[in-house]
């Protein structure tokens, strides 16, 4: 076989990423060609382990090559991933490639309950991650990830005192639900509340970790300009239900990050408790609180439309028992494991296409 590594290369120059629009070659996920007697092989590196066309991506691949080398040849794809970032050279996080603020305009709309299963999801893809609860006065994590009696360690690095996150289900966590009594409440002013998200951003030892998420509290407040003002964020997730209450405040929280003087790109939105099906009559869907909200309100402001997530009895239950839905087998699973491939897509073509975001200079 007449076949060399330039020739591979320029096959597989062929072959589009599907989200990013570019071919593998020139987005370097092309890797170790070697061309043996009748035996070709190469490694394609992924943008993210939770990458849902991989499967294509590595069918596309071999009929590229197979057009070269002819059907008789046996033809060996490793894919790997390496996530890619925006955030190289940060002061603060600087093991952290993509810090991610999960945001909703309003209580109520399961934002706590998407951050975590989401969490754990890219966390299954075989990505390493980690979670800050920002809601300062109404921490859930704690409860939702079965540790609220748990108490993070600390740890001495180069003189400085930093807090070691717990780890469950493969995502580190840390939450100011871990550092007070479960009964007691956190009655503190705005300042004192930032002053620990700026802790837990900055006396924590995160180590390596290809996505970090915030759970920010709802509304607009001192918690979210704190964080785009100490950190560089990848990009924000708008969660919503369909009814129009909800929507309204969700195009709040959107226009927050969406001000010249924030912007922060919006990686998509989440459509919450998108319809109501029974335990017993799984192929029922009942929309009761309306029907496409979080679809319409994407579609308005020009942004994907990450996933829509069921209301079931199955996503309570797990909330309360500590062990996130994701984890279990079934439609409920299958979504929040859709979801994470979707945003984990658009963090890839957002580091594609724009620069990094700049840390916010307020003076007000």
């Amino acid at each position: 076989m007449s076949v060399t590594q330039a020739d591979i290369k320029k096959a597989l120059s062929t072959v589009q990423d599907p989200d990013l629009k570019k071919d593998l070659v020139s987005l370097n996920m092309i890797k170790d060609i070697v061309v043996e007697d009748s035996k070709i092989s190469f490694t394609v590196v992924l943008t993210t382990p939770a990458c849902p066309l991989k499967e294509k991506i590595r069918m596309d691949c071999e009929e590229a090559v197979r057009n070269v080398v002819g059907e008789n040849a046996k033809i060996e794809i490793h894919i790997t991933s390496s996530v890619t970032t925006q955030r190289e050279n940060t002061p603060l996080l600087t093991g952290v490639k993509n810090i991610i603020a999960v945001a909703s305009g309003k209580g109520g709309v399961g934002k706590s309950t998407v951050t975590t299963n989401l969490a754990v999801a890219l966390a299954m893809s075989g990505a390493k991650v980690g979670l800050i609860d920002a809601d300062i006065y109404g921490p859930s994590i704690p409860v939702m990830f079965n540790c609220e009696r748990e108490q993070p360690e600390m740890k001495v690095v180069n003189g400085k005192n930093l807090i070691v996150p717990l780890e469950q289900y493969g995502v580190k966590l840390i939450s100011i639900g871990f550092l007070a009594p479960p009964e007691s409440a956190v009655v503190w002013r705005g300042p004192m509340a930032s002053s620990a998200l700026k802790q837990f951003i900055s006396d924590a030892d995160w180590g390596e970790l290809d996505y970090l998420l915030l759970d920010m509290p709802p509304g607009t407040s001192d918690i979210h300009l704190t964080l785009v003002q100490t950190v560089l964020v990848t990009g924000a997730v708008i969660v919503t239900t369909p009814q129009k209450v909800a929507l309204a405040d969700a195009t709040k929280g959107m226009a927050m990050f969406r001000q010249p003087q924030i912007n922060v790109p919006i990686l998509g939105v989440v459509e919450n408790m998108a319809y109501f099906t029974p335990e017993e009559l799984p192929d029922n869907k009942y929309f009761i609180f309306g029907k496409d909200g979080g679809k319409n309100i994407a579609e308005k402001f020009d942004v994907p439309l990450l996933g829509q997530i069921p209301l079931v009895q199955g996503i309570r239950e797990s909330g309360d028992s500590g062990l996130p839905a994701v984890m279990k087998d079934g439609p409920t699973a299958n979504a929040f494991m859709a979801l994470a491939e979707s945003l984990a897509s658009q963090v890839a073509i957002r580091n594609a296409t724009f620069g990094s975001t700049k840390k916010v200079e307020l003076t007000v």
